[in-house]
């Protein structure tokens, strides 16, 4: 019998039948009519998605999104049922800093790549060979090449126990983590249920604001800012959020049977990020990493693996998860270790450092910087790459 704990070697190919499939279906589209404004306020607007659909049928490059996988060291591994696909990248640095860093969701490893080498070669981007980490980059269960939980209870929680176990089997006795979106709810849990190893994390997104909005500090203007961009959220950009999070096999049908409605889906996020991916199609101008390709790129990954239904599922997971803490009345544990966290100015709500401290009492490390949003890994690599060498840099030996 096969060791379900093997690392096992990983590699990604396109079969011709599966474009010839994806080129055809994208051709049979039916097109809505035209939005009634002119603003995203009835969600992505069509000049966008055909413009999309162009460019993805006549001038992608199909071959790129498998090059750029097949460039990095990928991996799978079975833990508690699932077959757990990670890209797992060593430092030339030896005395580097062990870090697994988890995506969030409408991305995929594809938003992390950008950051690969910043993180693990920083002579090369800026940085001193002392800033290094050996980095593992797992996709969350149901997403991309992980497997497809075939049971229930696979909310972020387990998975933060089984990035533990991840770690464990490869080596690791001592390490961070970093996340943002999903990932930063994955690895806030990785503190709160004290992982063995975890020395340390950073964080990009504030996901208890989630639970505790009300009772975060409004007298400031800051604050105050932070609070009406989350009203705003839970107000009129919520939808996405409410659907996987209730019905989530209900919309699957329609992302698994047409990419048009996948892309549409994936890219009614926030205001910020869809504004700059429509940028890129519309008008061609890209900002950081959200380009035409990498945009592409992303959609084309869930499309191949046919994950949108069970990274939808992980909605409905968390979901209840949460509504069985909060119903519990329990405080959640509390963190053991030093948190750092850097605030980017497009974030669905930025949150202020009062806001932070209020989550982390013992907040190590904090930053504002001047740019980047929602896909900070994605959009500003460089930059968050060098927000994490600071956060970290107290923690290393």
């Amino acid at each position: 019998m096969p060791d379900p704990a093997e690392i096992r070697p990983f590699r990604f190919t396109m079969s011709e039948e599966a474009k010839a499939d994806l080129r055809q279906r994208i051709a049979a589209t039916r097109w809505p009519s035209s939005e009634l404004v002119d603003d995203r306020s009835q969600g992505v607007q069509r000049a966008t998605m055909q413009e999309l659909a162009r460019y993805w049928t006549t001038e992608y490059d199909w071959r790129g999104l498998e090059a750029k996988l097949n460039a990095v060291p990928q991996f799978t591994t079975d833990i508690d049922g699932v077959e757990i696909h990670f890209i797992h990248v060593r430092s030339r640095h030896e005395d580097a800093l062990p870090l697994i860093m988890t995506h969030g969701w409408p991305g995929s490893v594809v938003e992390l790549l950008g950051i690969v080498g910043p993180l693990t070669d920083p002579t090369a981007h800026g940085g001193r060979a002392e800033d290094a980490f050996h980095l593992v980059l797992p996709s969350l269960p149901g997403y991309g090449f992980s497997g497809e939980p075939a049971e229930l209870g696979w909310d972020s929680g387990r998975t933060a126990r089984a990035w533990g176990e991840l770690m464990h089997r490869l080596g690791y006795t001592r390490y961070v983590a970093q996340g943002g979106d999903v990932g930063a709810l994955v690895t806030d849990l990785m503190g709160r249920q004290a992982v063995e190893g975890l020395a340390g994390y950073h964080l990009n997104l504030l996901t208890a604001a989630l639970a505790i909005a009300d009772h975060l500090p409004k007298e400031s203007a800051q604050e105050r800012a932070a609070a009406e961009a989350f009203a705003l959220f839970r107000q009129d950009g919520f939808g996405y959020f409410l659907e996987m999070a209730t019905r989530p096999q209900t919309i699957g049908y329609a992302l698994l049977d047409s990419p048009i409605a996948l892309a549409a889906w994936l890219l009614d996020h926030d205001t910020d990020s869809y504004v700059k991916i429509s940028r890129a199609f519309v008008d061609k101008h890209p900002t950081g990493g959200l380009t035409r390709d990498s945009i592409i790129d992303n959609i084309t990954l869930y499309w191949l693996t046919g994950t949108a239904a069970s990274a939808a599922r992980s909605y409905w997971e968390d979901g209840r998860a949460l509504a069985a803490t909060l119903a519990s009345g329990q405080a959640p544990p509390a963190v053991s270790v030093p948190v750092g966290f850097t605030t980017f100015p497009g974030e669905i709500w930025a949150s202020p450092r009062s806001w932070v401290e209020a989550v982390y009492p013992g907040l190590a490390y904090f930053n504002e910087v001047d740019r980047g949003g929602h896909f900070a890994a994605w959009e500003e690599p460089e930059l968050l790459a060098t927000e994490i060498r600071a956060a970290f840099r107290p923690l290393r030996t």
